[in-house]
């Protein structure tokens, strides 16, 4: 993932952050036990978490107290060290072996932009669509994860819906979520 690939995936990451009032960070999300301000907390250390590992000082944390403007400063030190093509063709301990950090942060953190949007998005009551080339990526990265996808710390196992349910449903499901959580 290049600085731009990040600030892509960002954008519509971003605009749900800044959508959320400031009474909805302390709201239940669709992750049990957690708030919306959990949930960006949970992406801002798990992508801190991945780029200190390799060796990469991101400063202090960001103060979520103001959750898009430390959103906003977080985002944009990634993007900062991912421009740097020798930071982003680092390798780095991966799933199954070793690969390149920006090609890290695009399957497994690009993911996580994508299914943590629709999370805050829930959380207050706002819907989060996706795109079809963002399903796509969303599908390809759980068929990516295996039985991985149901370990510690990335996904529940999955939930019945039928058949014949929405694409974005049938996805929601296998992530463990509840497609109708919060309407």
């Amino acid at each position: 993932m290049s600085a731009a690939d990040y600030d892509r995936a960002n954008a519509p990451f971003m605009a749900v952050v800044d959508a959320l009032a400031p009474q909805d960070w302390s709201r239940p999300s669709p992750c049990d036990g957690w708030t919306a301000r959990d949930v960006l907390f949970h992406v801002v250390d798990t992508q801190r978490d991945v780029m200190m590992r390799a060796g990469h000082d991101l400063g202090m944390p960001p103060d979520l107290d103001d959750p898009p403007l430390g959103w906003r400063a977080h985002a944009e030190s990634v993007a900062r060290l991912l421009a740097d093509p020798v930071i982003a063709d680092q390798q780095v301990p991966a799933m199954g072996g070793t690969a390149a950090l920006g090609e890290v942060m695009t399957r497994f953190y690009g993911f996580d932009l994508l299914v943590h949007r629709w999370d805050l998005a829930r959380s207050a009551g706002l819907t989060a669509d996706w795109t079809d080339a963002e399903l796509d990526e969303i599908e390809a990265a759980l068929d990516g994860f295996g039985e991985q996808l149901y370990g510690e710390g990335i996904c529940r196992p999955a939930v019945p819906v039928p058949a014949d349910a929405p694409r974005p449903d049938r996805l929601l499901a296998r992530m463990g979520r509840d497609p109708h959580w919060g309407r």
